[in-house]
């Protein structure tokens, strides 16, 4: 057996395995570059630059804020009830007032000859009044003394005629005087029926032209009475005790009536009044409460009155005082009211701050457990208040989140903190 002859590899075969080689290399390098390469973008960030809050669990409760103020718990305005020119001021603004103390005397020379006249128009009519009453008894005496000479004369031509029929039967006297005597009978009967008619006539006359007369001078009282209450009314008085905390009247000006003359504060208590926006329209209602802080102090406030009336997007509330009234509050000083939406609930918190208006609560920047870079993670917020977000989703407490605004951050998915 011979002995077997060893092959050379010739020069270009070995070329080949070495390109072979080198490539299944750079395969292997390029894929332990692309699983070790983080590709996110990136952003790098000095730490002082940004704002991280720890997301904590703890009480929360919806409310807003409210800037109110003070007002006297009742307030009644003091207008005109009848215009004129003011004669004289008796109180000033400011002053302390009793119940109808005169504030200030206006005159009316109108009112005044309105007031004249009618008392001229009751004179008169109360001296109809009286006349027709005169006339009606001298007329009814007048009557019944009629009616007595009728009776006298019907009484005598009722003898003279029962006389003459028994002498005309015995033929003692003629046909013409007994027809005589019997006509002069029955014409006083008929004038008796008419005068008694006339009399009865007369007394409903005179008693309608009475009892209208009497209404018409009623009237004219009443009217008299109101024109009377009108000018009572040029004297402008305190309707309730306080303090007249403004008068707008000068000496000389006219005012008319139902113009505004000024406002009587009762000082028993204090209310505030707040403007609140028009968005919590229908949560807000009476009897929701809210806090005060005055001096160190804490006050509870209560909604006594909403009024529905929206202006510049707003809507305004009162709040009474319940329990304890602050000492040194005074009318016209601000109030700023916490107003709770919400009973306080136990629930994960994450502060409030600006990347709210980038993200809209829709995911955040979370810091890792290093603390040296923050990736965005999708989150879901519920309620919020001045202070803290309701965190539904996304978040544990423990958490660090990068709260400031993402304005300058663009669209990066992690930020690597520096210091």
């Amino acid at each position: 057996m011979g002995m077997d002859k060893k092959i050379e590899r010739k020069w270009y075969q070995k070329r080949q395995v070495w390109w072979s080689g080198g490539g299944v290399l750079a395969v292997i390098i390029l894929i332990t570059l692309m699983l070790t390469t983080d590709s996110q973008s990136r952003l790098n960030i000095e730490t002082e630059r940004i704002t991280i809050s720890a997301v904590e669990r703890g009480p929360f409760q919806v409310y807003i804020p409210l800037t109110g103020t003070v007002m006297p718990i009742r307030t009644v305005y003091l207008d005109a009830m009848e215009g004129g020119r003011v004669e004289a001021v008796l109180k000033e603004a400011g002053s302390f007032v009793n119940k109808d103390d005169t504030i200030l005397h206006l005159s009316n020379a109108s009112l005044l000859l309105d007031i004249m006249n009618r008392e001229a128009q009751l004179f008169e009519q109360s001296n109809n009044l009286r006349n027709t009453r005169l006339a009606m008894q001298q007329n009814a005496l007048n009557l019944e003394g009629e009616l007595l000479d009728l009776k006298r004369q019907l009484q005598t031509s009722e003898r003279a005629f029962q006389q003459n029929q028994k002498l005309y039967e015995k033929q003692l006297i003629s046909q013409d005087q007994f027809n005589d005597s019997r006509d002069q009978y029955d014409y006083v009967t008929r004038r008796q029926e008419l005068t008694l008619e006339s009399q009865k006539q007369d007394s409903m006359f005179r008693s309608l032209q009475i009892e209208s007369l009497e209404a018409s001078v009623a009237r004219i009282q009443t009217n008299l009475g109101i024109v009377r209450q009108n000018f009572e009314n040029l004297y402008l008085r305190a309707p309730v005790s306080g303090q007249l905390t403004s008068l707008n009247a000068e000496i000389g000006e006219s005012k008319m009536r139902g113009e505004r003359l000024g406002q009587v504060d009762i000082l028993d208590g204090f209310k505030v009044r707040a403007g609140v926006d028009e968005h919590y329209i229908t949560r807000v209602q009476i009897g929701l409460k809210g806090e005060f802080d005055l001096a160190g102090k804490t006050y509870e406030l209560a909604i006594i009155r909403v009024y529905p009336e929206v202006r510049d997007g707003r809507f305004e509330v009162d709040m009474e005082f319940l329990g304890e009234v602050p000492q040194d509050i005074r009318r016209g000083q601000t109030a700023h009211v916490r107003l709770e939406l919400s009973d306080v609930t136990e629930c994960v918190l994450l502060p409030r701050g600006g990347f709210y208006q980038s993200t809209g609560g829709r995911w955040a920047y979370v810091l890792d457990e290093s603390g040296e870079y923050a990736v965005k993670r999708e989150i879901r917020l519920g309620q919020q208040n001045p202070r803290m977000f309701e965190v539904l989703e996304g978040l544990q407490p423990g958490d660090r989140v990068v709260t400031s605004s993402y304005e300058n951050f663009g669209d990066v998915d992690k930020l690597v903190l520096s210091d």
